[in-house]
């Protein structure tokens, strides 16, 4: 047996047995793990038993919200995020387009897909209930893409420039699974901020890994992606008031050491492929060929104002797009999370889309008034950090279709909890000690309204 299939093993069961006997938030650790490993499809899947390991981290889920579900309610109540109310809709949004979809076969399958997620989501939201939950969902996502970053640094560029066959089961495409590791860098710089020496230390050796692997993955999206996001995390580091003393030169030395990492890792070859973003002349050389994708979109929009169902682009483009532009298989991707929804889904569906994010970003920002008023700089930063990190995420989104994308949907759900153990829970309990009752949730969410009015202080 190999070392990976041995390792796999002791972590698939040592989630487990942590699952039952020391933290629900275990079981979605697992899933995490077993996303980013892909087990089925590694060098190493000969040595383990041939089962759905995915299926297995899922159904552990759904037990230990069925076994605890009394008291994870009361600690995070779903009708506290308005947020998901709103992506719930655009789930059975996506069942009523089944109705008219082009593809009713494909729209079927991802539909379905689609719908594991959204759980798998809501399930995980109550299982990581805790500060520390969260840093270590934060930590499973982070070793997750480190391995992917040390897959592609042992794997090696093809020869057309970039690493493929490396990726997770929804992302298999070089651009997707680079797209997955853009978070981590406002994450790891937030980390090896506020961390001790010995986090640092494990920052600095991950982030060399991811750092190295987006090089090799030659991803111009998430190359974008990365800048947006460690770019605005960096300024908050910096320039924010709320830094606790001495902490401007720890972020100046991370600025310096992460950038003289990147010069270091990066070659010719990534450079000159990024380079190709300023010959906006040569459509096919910078990608900028997409805006007459995305200008289809819209006009595809017009004729179909409630979608075309998943891979409705796909399979109309040939009616709005020239000749040039179909290219050899006769379709075209839009090639943008934004136009792919409102392609696939119709202006009222990206109209649910825009409004969840909406919702997302007004909780978030109470959620970051209360945590400063309360003196939690460290919380405060973390939620900045999952911010930047998700900012990042969607500019590189916005070239690539992942509009039902796994790390699309994690990054809501670390918001959700990070809203949650930061905001939501401690200002219920402080609630209910000031009424000196039991703090016992209806499910409503109170909690954002009456600190929004100025009802506690």
């Amino acid at each position: 047996m190999s070392k990976f299939a041995l390792l796999f093993l002791l972590t698939f069961f040592g989630c487990i047995m942590a699952t039952f006997f020391y933290s629900s938030s275990a079981a979605f650790i697992l899933y995490e793990i077993v996303y980013f490993l892909n087990p089925d499809d590694r060098w190493w899947s000969a040595s383990i038993p041939g089962i759905s390991y995915s299926f297995f981290a899922s159904v552990l889920m759904l037990l230990m919200l069925g076994i605890r579900f009394r008291y994870l309610s009361e600690q995070s109540p779903w009708k506290s995020l308005p947020a998901f109310r709103w992506f719930i809709l655009l789930l059975i949004w996506h069942y009523v387009i089944y109705l008219w979809a082009q593809d009713q076969q494909l729209h079927w399958r991802f539909t379905f897909d689609y719908t594991k997620l959204i759980v798998i989501v809501l399930v995980a939201y109550k299982l990581v209930n805790t500060p520390r939950a969260l840093d270590a969902a934060l930590w499973a996502y982070i070793i997750g893409a480190t391995y992917i970053g040390y897959m592609a640094t042992i794997t090696g560029r093809n020869a057309n420039g970039r690493v493929e066959g490396i990726g997770m089961v929804d992302a298999p495409d070089g651009n997707f699974f680079a797209a997955a590791l853009v978070p981590a860098a406002a994450l790891l710089m937030y980390y090896a901020w506020m961390g001790n020496k010995r986090v640092k230390l494990l920052c600095v050796m991950c982030g060399a890994l991811i750092a190295n692997g987006l090089v090799l993955i030659n991803s111009r999206g998430s190359f974008v992606g990365v800048v947006v996001g460690a770019g605005l995390f960096t300024l908050y580091m910096i320039f924010s008031r709320y830094r606790r003393k001495g902490q401007r030169a720890m972020a100046v030395a991370i600025v310096i050491l992460g950038l003289a990492g990147a010069l270091y890792v990066t070659d010719d070859l990534f450079w000159e492929r990024m380079q190709t973003l300023e010959d906006i002349e040569d459509e096919d050389k910078s990608g900028s060929q997409r805006i007459n994708y995305w200008l289809a979109s819209i006009e595809m929009s017009k004729d179909y104002p409630l979608g075309t169902g998943v891979f409705g682009f796909h399979t109309l483009s040939s009616q709005y797009l020239p000749p040039e532009y179909q290219g050899s298989r006769g379709y075209k991707s839009v090639h943008s999370i934004w136009f792919q929804g409102l392609s696939e889904t119709g202006w009222l569906g990206m109209a649910l889309f825009g409004i969840a994010l909406l919702s997302l970003y007004r909780t978030l920002s109470t959620a970051k008034k209360w945590v400063l008023e309360n003196g939690d700089n460290t919380a405060y930063f973390q939620l900045l950090a999952l911010q930047c990190g998700f900012i990042g995420y969607l500019a590189t989104a916005s070239f690539i279709d992942l509009f039902r994308s796994q790390v699309l949907y994690w990054m809501v759900l670390f918001l959700a909890v990070g809203i949650n153990v930061h905001f939501l829970q401690p200002f219920r309990a402080r609630e209910g000690a000031e009424q000196g009752t039991r703090t016992r949730t209806t499910g409503k969410p109170s909690a954002i309204r009456a600190y929004s009015k100025g009802t506690t202080t």
